[in-house]
Formats: C-alpha cells, sequence, structure tokens
C-alpha cells in the first residue's frame, strides 16, 4: 500500500512539473510546426489587409485604415512569452478573448470587429503568420527583486 502511495505521489509531481512548463512551445500548449516562415507571413498580414488595423512594432507597413479608427497594436514587449494557441484563436475566432481596448472601440454587438479568419487561410499561410507575429513580440526581463 505504501508503494502505490509513492507512485502516485511521484505521478501527481511528475504532472505538475510538466503542466507549470511554459513558454511558446510549451508542452501544455498548442503548437505549430516549425517551419513558418517571416518573410511569408508579413506578405499575408499586408495581402489579407490585417494592417488595416494593425501596426505591428518594428516594421513598416502601409497605415492603418479602419473606420473609425482604432489601432491595434501587435508586438513589442510583453510580460511573457505569446503562445501559438493564443495568437492562432485571435485570428481564427477573435471574439473569444477581445483585446484591452475600450469595448465599444473594438466590438459591433458584442462581436469583434476583426472577421474571423477560419475559413480564408491555409494552414500553411495561418502558420508563417504566427511566426511574422512571433518574431515580433520580445518578452521583458524580469527586474531582480532585491535581497533585504
Amino acid at each position: 500500500m505504501h508503494r502505490i502511495t509513492i507512485v502516485v505521489s511521484i505521478a501527481v509531481l511528475l504532472g505538475t512539473a510538466t503542466a507549470c512548463n511554459s513558454g511558446r512551445h510549451s508542452a501544455a500548449g498548442f503548437r505549430l510546426p516549425a517551419n513558418g516562415d517571416v518573410a511569408r507571413g508579413k506578405a499575408a498580414f499586408v495581402s489579407f489587409g490585417c494592417n488595416g488595423c494593425h501596426e505591428v512594432s518594428g516594421v513598416d507597413l502601409p497605415q492603418p485604415t479602419v473606420q473609425p479608427p482604432v489601432i491595434v497594436a501587435l508586438g513589442g514587449e510583453v510580460p511573457r512569452q505569446m503562445t501559438d494557441g493564443y495568437l492562432v484563436t485571435s485570428i481564427i475566432n477573435p471574439s473569444y478573448e477581445l483585446a484591452a481596448y475600450p469595448k465599444e472601440q473594438i466590438t459591433v454587438n458584442g462581436k469583434s470587429r476583426m472577421p474571423d479568419y477560419i475559413d480564408r487561410l491555409t494552414v500553411q499561410q495561418l502558420n508563417d503568420l504566427v511566426a511574422f507575429l512571433q518574431s515580433r513580440y520580445t518578452v521583458r526581463q524580469a527586474m531582480p527583486r532585491p535581497a533585504y
């Protein structure tokens, strides 16, 4: 009986440790193949008109044109790594988790103003778009806590 308790305890500990793994390629999350191409992703971003509403940190793109204007900025410094799953969900189901902007500016009848792209993209285009966006995010370095 004591061995069963030890085995179960080890299994729970390993499961917990695995679930705590974070980052873009976390074993606990959705992952895309590593063959996403940043240049093709940038081209897809423009060809699908994403730049009509989005600016991307550090990238020279045609200016946003959406009316009324609400420019949702992508890229830049973030507190933790963006996951492939989060970016894919944001592209194919943008109403799932709305951006941190005033809701009345980014929604119509409670839904995101951004159309979903679930039937407009190939998987490779989606992979390329995510690779492009991933290339524009940097994780902010945590400030060390002073030892008192």
